[in-house]
C-alpha cells in the first residue's frame, strides 16, 4: 500500500524535514510540498492526495480552517509548534498531532496510525498490497536498480547469475544471484518456475505453443514436472 502525502507548512526548514521523513518511509509517497493552504488546494485539484502533513499556524488560512474543508477520505496529521491546538485538531478528526520539534520515531508512529486507518478503510485489497512488494532491488553493473514486478516477463538462470527480462527494456538485467534466491523474493501467486532454468510472470503469459511460452521471439520451455501445476494455475487464474 502506498499513501500519497502532501506537505503543507510555511516554514521551509520544517517542510524539508518532513519531506525527508516521508522519503525514508516505504509506504509514503510525496506528491507535493506547499507553503500555504491555498497552494495545497491547487495541488489537490490536480493530484490524488490521501494524507496531509499540515501546519496549523499559517497566514491567510490556518491549517484548522483548511482541514474543515477537506473531504472525509483525505486524512490529516497536524504538525505544529503549539500544543494548545491539540484538542481542536482532534475535533476535526485528525489522525495524529505532532508537536515540533519531533523526531523520526514520533513521525513514524503517526504515519503507522495513518496506514492502519487506510488499511481498514480500503479493506482486503489494500491489505494485500501492503503485504506484497511492488518492486525488487537488483544489483547490476555496480548499481542498485529498482525493478517493478509487473514489468518482469521472465527470469533465466545462468548458474550463479540470473537474467531478468522486462517488457520496458530491450536488454535483460543481469545480477549475481541464484534462481532459488530470486524466487524467494517474488510473490508465488504471480511467478511460477516452469523449468529449472526459467521463472515466468504468469500475468504476462499470452501465448503457449507446444509446451513453450512465447515472449516475442523467445521460447520458454515448460518442463514435464511443472506442466500440470502450471496449467492448473492458468486454469484457476484465467478460467481456461
Amino acid at each position: 500500500m502506498t499513501i500519497n502525502c502532501l506537505i503543507v507548512d510555511d516554514e521551509p526548514l520544517a517542510a524539508d524535514l518532513i519531506e525527508s521523513y516521508v522519503i525514508k518511509t516505504p509506504f509514503l509517497n510525496v506528491v507535493g510540498k506547499c507553503n500555504s493552504a491555498f497552494q495545497a488546494m491547487k495541488v489537490m485539484g490536480e493530484t490524488k492526495v490521501d494524507l496531509i502533513f499540515l501546519d496549523i499556524q499559517m497566514p491567510g488560512l490556518t491549517g484548522l480552517e483548511f482541514s474543515r474543508s477537506l473531504q472525509n477520505e483525505v486524512k490529516v496529521i497536524f504538525t505544529t509548534a503549539y500544543s494548545q491546538f491539540a484538542l481542536d485538531g482532534f475535533k476535526v478528526n485528525a489522525i495524529d498531532y505532532l508537536v515540533k520539534p519531533f523526531n523520526y520515531t514520533e513521525f513514524l508512529a503517526a504515519a503507522n496510525k495513518a496506514r492502519e486507518w487506510f488499511t481498514l478503510l480500503k479493506g482486503p485489497q489494500m491489505q494485500a498490497e501492503k503485504n506484497s512488494p511492488e518492486a525488487i532491488m537488483l544489483k547490476a553493473d555496480s548499481r542498485l536498480i529498482a525493478v517493478e514486478l509487473k514489468s518482469i516477463l521472465y527470469v533465466e538462470s545462468m548458474g550463479d547469475y540470473v537474467k531478468v527480462y522486462c517488457n520496458d527494456n530491450d536488454k535483460p538485467i543481469i545480477t549475481q544471484m541464484t534462481m532459488k534466491a530470486l524466487a524467494e523474493k517474488l510473490p508465488a501467486e504471480d511467478f511460477f518456475r516452469v523449468h529449472r532454468s526459467y521463472i515466468v510472470n504468469v500475468n504476462m503469459v499470452k501465448t503457449i505453443e507446444r509446451n513453450r511460452i512465447i515472449f516475442g521471439k523467445n521460447y520458454i520451455p515448460i518442463s514435464d514436472s511443472a506442466k500440470d501445476d502450471f496449467f492448473k494455475l492458468l486454469n484457476d487464474r484465467f478460467l481456461m
